[in-house]
């Protein structure tokens, strides 16, 4: 029974009435003529309070006692409203009326009709509150995340002056048949300057649909997506246990070819092999433009796949993914991953390796890499250094590479503080390094 109607009042006694050997269930107003064997007593129908000295009265009394409803013994002089809201909340839930509450029943027919038409006018608004009101499938979550920070390396973007940026999301999750999932991300944020490397949202202070998108499973161990504004490679479980806060080294050197070149539409599969073993399908392409669509040679399509084998303790993966453009194949990508997490996590960091290698039709091939440390419980928070290309890698050309490290410290279980330190190398000739400091302070609810 829901939470409102558990508060109103049962049909048992709003105002019917029934023989003294039916159930409260079946008595009705009607049958009230059929009580002329009752002996008949003053009413007070006339009279609009009801006095100690009135047989009503002492009537409500015995029976709040005798049906165990103490709290509601009448104290002074009541209304007769009063009256039938005592009687109706104390014999409301009883299976038989006894002769003397079917004779109160009958002397406050008019109090009990009005209220029962109150409760049914009250229940109708309920229902209709509940049929237009938020779905009691669907979960939100929010996060917001306040960052300041200064640069060093790059005047034309503030060089050494403090910044402020913010970023806010609103994610929703709802269910159909418990085992699918429609969800949908919502942001607003204004990131960029000395803040650029977070991994804040930037949308010019918009609030904007971050993506929308359908998972459901098929069979035991297949699940499928597709959606908008999400990656081909939301099902796929790259290797890497390293979460760093900034946008440059989060893909673990898994660049390219972990589908994400944000064409718009998506859609992917995963397996459940089996012992640890997954597999999963990507695809992206670019089906909200209607010069390019889907799998034709005028747009571009992105899509390939993975394996992964993953424990409580280490974990590996295997990538392959492929871009192409006016039906061409430009660009293959293979990438590999690696983790391991050691049992004392206190002293001995978990580690997080990737490399890429891609293969270009058009231009020079590329290669990157990265090297993940984390220690989970660093004192009261954690901490994690990384080294990585801070892009991919053309080859024969000078790699730059970008440095970083942070400390992860939780006030609670809705408030984070992570300071960041990075340095970016710039290979350029007459170009420094750009070195970056900055705090972020992240909520969730």
């Amino acid at each position: 029974m829901k939470f409102f109607q558990q508060l109103l009042v049962a049909p048992a006694a709003l105002g019917l009435l029934i023989p003294l050997n039916a159930s409260a269930a079946e008595f009705n107003l009607r049958d009230v003529s059929n009580y002329s064997d009752i002996e008949e007593v003053e009413s007070i129908s006339d009279f609009s309070e009801v006095y100690p000295s009135d047989w009503a009265f002492q009537a409500i009394t015995d029976v709040t006692r005798s049906r165990g409803c103490s709290a509601l013994i009448p104290k002074g002089t009541i209304s007769r409203f009063e009256a039938a809201q005592i009687l109706n909340s104390c014999v409301q839930d009883v299976a038989q009326l006894t002769e003397l509450e079917a004779r109160l029943v009958n002397e406050f027919r008019p109090e009990l009709s009005l209220i029962k038409a109150r409760v049914d006018n009250l229940e109708n608004r309920v229902n209709e509150f509940e049929a237009g009101s938020f779905s009691d499938t669907t979960t939100a979550s929010f996060s917001a995340d306040f960052a300041v920070g200064s640069l060093d390396g790059l005047a034309d973007k503030g060089e050494q002056t403090l910044q402020g940026y913010y970023s806010y999301g609103i994610d929703l999750s709802s269910s159909f048949t418990g085992e699918d999932s429609f969800d949908v991300s919502i942001i607003a944020g204004n990131t960029g300057g000395a803040v650029e490397e977070l991994d804040l949202n930037s949308t010019s202070d918009k609030l904007t649909m971050d993506g929308i998108s359908y998972t459901f499973p098929v069979g035991e161990k297949t699940t499928v997506f597709f959606g908008n504004g999400v990656d081909g490679s939301s099902l796929y479980s790259t290797a890497c246990v390293y979460g760093g806060p900034s946008n440059t080294l989060d893909d673990c050197g898994n660049v390219n070819a972990a589908l994400a070149p944000g064409f718009g539409t998506a859609a992917g599969a995963s397996y459940e092999i089996g012992d640890g073993w997954t597999a999963a399908f990507g695809y992206e392409g670019q089906g909200a433009d209607a010069d390019a669509g889907l799998l034709t040679d005028e747009g571009t399509d992105a899509y390939g796949g993975q394996i992964a084998y993953s424990t409580d303790s280490y974990g590996v993966s295997a990538t392959y993914g492929i871009i192409e453009a006016d039906g061409v194949n430009d660009s293959t990508y293979w990438a590999f991953n690696g983790y391991w997490i050691p049992t004392d996590n206190n002293s001995i960091p978990s580690v997080s390796i990737g490399t890429e290698y891609g293969d270009h039709d058009t231009t020079v091939d590329t290669t990157s890499w990265f090297i993940g440390l984390t220690w989970e419980e660093f004192g009261p928070g954690s901490f994690g250094t990384a080294i990585g290309t801070k892009e991919a890698t053309l080859d024969n050309a000078d790699e730059e590479l970008m440095y970083e490290a942070y400390y992860s410290y939780p006030l609670n279980d809705a408030m984070t503080i992570t300071p960041l330190l990075f340095v970016k190398e710039n290979s350029e000739a007459g170009t420094d390094d750009v070195t970056g400091i900055m705090v972020k302070t992240s909520f969730s609810f």
